[in-house]
């Protein structure tokens, strides 16, 4: 989000204060008065989407992204977290729709990147997948945390293909019998590291 601070309504300024304090119970409380005070706006879903995936609750997390790219179609950081949970919860398909608007964004972005990137990985196309989360880190310069976790997959990805040059004969077969599981593998937790930034 590139919107500052000091533009946001007083509650939701308020409910991010509490939830930099680890008060999520109150930021959320503030957030849903902050969404009827402001009922065309997608941040405070945003804000309650990111709130509800640090303390796992996944299902709320998702409903309230959702929330926030029906009000904000035009905010790309949502649409991409909505994304990535329908993603991390093994709806390849579902997710790469949700994203499909990001494309437009163009190659200065690294969001279409990142996508791309999930596209090839959900094909188990590493290198792809390696060469387009690489770019989108390049270009990535307002959110350092997302940065951080794309390079969490990288890391794995590079763990599976050294685990997969390492593989031979029937081994290698059963490793790629198995293909179709090693992506999910490496973004199933990806919720689950951490708030969602």
């Amino acid at each position: 989000m590139n919107t500052t601070a000091d533009s946001l309504h007083p509650l939701v300024q308020q409910a991010m204060a509490a939830s930099q304090s680890g008060d999520s119970v109150r930021a959320l409380e503030l957030l849903h008065q902050a969404s009827s005070a402001q009922p065309d706006s997608g941040i405070p879903h945003f804000l309650m989407g990111s709130e509800y995936a640090s303390l796992s609750q996944f299902e709320q997390a998702e409903l309230a992204f959702s929330n926030a790219v029906l009000l904000s179609p035009n905010m790309p950081v949502a649409r991409y977290q909505l994304g990535l949970l329908q993603y991390s919860s093994g709806r390849a398909p579902a997710a790469l729709v949700t994203w499909q608007p990001l494309l437009a964004l163009g190659d200065a972005s690294p969001l279409p990147h990142w996508v791309k990137g999930f596209a090839a990985l959900a094909q188990d196309q590493f290198d792809t997948a390696k060469a387009c989360f690489e770019e989108g880190v390049r270009l990535n310069t307002d959110n350092p945390p997302m940065s951080s976790d794309i390079n969490k997959i990288i890391a794995e990805i590079e763990a599976v293909q050294r685990a997969n040059a390492e593989n031979t004969g029937a081994v290698a077969q059963a490793s790629s019998d198995e293909g179709d599981n090693s992506s999910h593998f490496l973004v199933s937790n990806y919720g689950r590291q951490g708030p969602i930034h």
